[in-house]
């Protein structure tokens, strides 16, 4: 698509509600976000079935050995490479598990490398230089829907057997794409035409929380609301850890504390320990046995005295 047809794009055109936006005073401007900010949240309510297609393709492949990755140009590729980076210290991920691809690289998370995302070979390059295979499932995110580095990924993908899942901020009928889910988030014309770090970043930022978050609880990375596959690397983590334990069980912070280190600071294990009796290394098979999901390997267990 060359650069004069983008006007059309949802994306592309111009807000009715900001046209004096230079005028405007600074509680006039935050009143005026606040506004078109609201609808993100109708965006994501309209797309919540494609969105819940997506975190169950997702769970699926991830399941079974597959990975989950994130592909995109400047503002879309840089929120990929986030949520990525966020799995790991959140639900204790090894960092291939989940993995965000950006146009131009590293170098382009604090440098805009946006003449990049023209090369769909670029796409597909980085496609062959991850080795994606069938198991795995590849996120296309481009707020206008048009990116070719984004499209050439994708196809690179399908070709090679993998899911594909299209994030746009624009409707189908302006811009098709083959996919097994298609999601389209949309927010309207920009308060700053085409300026898509605004509304259609902000709607993106929150379908990819939903679907990280989603798959991992698919996969039994949480407890109930709680985050029991939490990676204790720091202090607030380590605080978060016990806060866990003590919520979850009757023991002190000082009880909670031990069983932490007599589980080399995994709280999913912890719990599994305190709740069944059984040491570290037979709570470990046991939750080997059922995939890391800690109900299931508590219900396994049968009734215990300390729950």
């Amino acid at each position: 698509m060359t650069l004069q047809s983008r006007g059309h794009l949802l994306t592309e055109q111009a807000n009715p509600a900001s046209q004096t936006l230079d005028h405007l005073t600074p509680l006039q401007l935050v009143d005026l976000f606040n506004q078109e900010d609201a609808k993100t949240i109708a965006a994501i309510a309209a797309a919540r079935e494609s969105l819940a297609a997506a975190i169950t393709i997702t769970a699926d492949a991830l399941r079974h050995g597959g990975r989950l990755f994130y592909i995109g140009a400047g503002t879309s590729g840089r929120l990929g490479v986030l949520d990525a980076a966020e799995c790991p210290p959140t639900f204790c991920t090894p960092p291939d598990l989940v993995q965000g691809i950006i146009a131009g690289g590293a170098g382009a998370l604090l440098r805009s490398s946006e003449g990049l995302e023209d090369q769909a070979d670029d796409g597909a390059s980085a496609i062959a230089h991850h080795h994606v295979t069938q198991l795995d499932v590849v996120v296309g995110i481009t707020a206008g829907g048009t990116t070719p580095y984004v499209h050439g990924a994708l196809h690179a993908a399908r070709q090679r057997g993998a899911k594909t899942i299209f994030i746009a901020c624009v409707p189908a009928a302006q811009v098709a794409v083959e996919a097994d889910v298609d999601i389209r988030l949309l927010v309207g014309p920009e308060i700053l035409a085409g300026s898509t770090r605004l509304k259609a970043g902000t709607v993106t930022k929150l379908a990819l929380n939903i679907l990280s978050t989603g798959t991992m609880v698919q996969l039994g990375k949480v407890y109930g609301n709680r985050m029991v596959d939490v990676a204790v690397t720091n202090s607030k983590l380590h605080d978060r850890a016990l806060r866990i334990l003590q919520d979850l069980t009757d023991l002190s912070r000082e009880d909670a504390g031990f069983l932490l280190e007599q589980s080399g600071r995994r709280v999913k294990l912890a719990l599994l320990m305190h709740w069944t009796g059984l040491d570290a290394e037979a709570g470990d098979r046991l939750l080997s046995e059922h995939q890391g999901n800690l109900r299931q390997a508590v219900e396994a267990a049968g009734p215990t005295v300390n729950r």
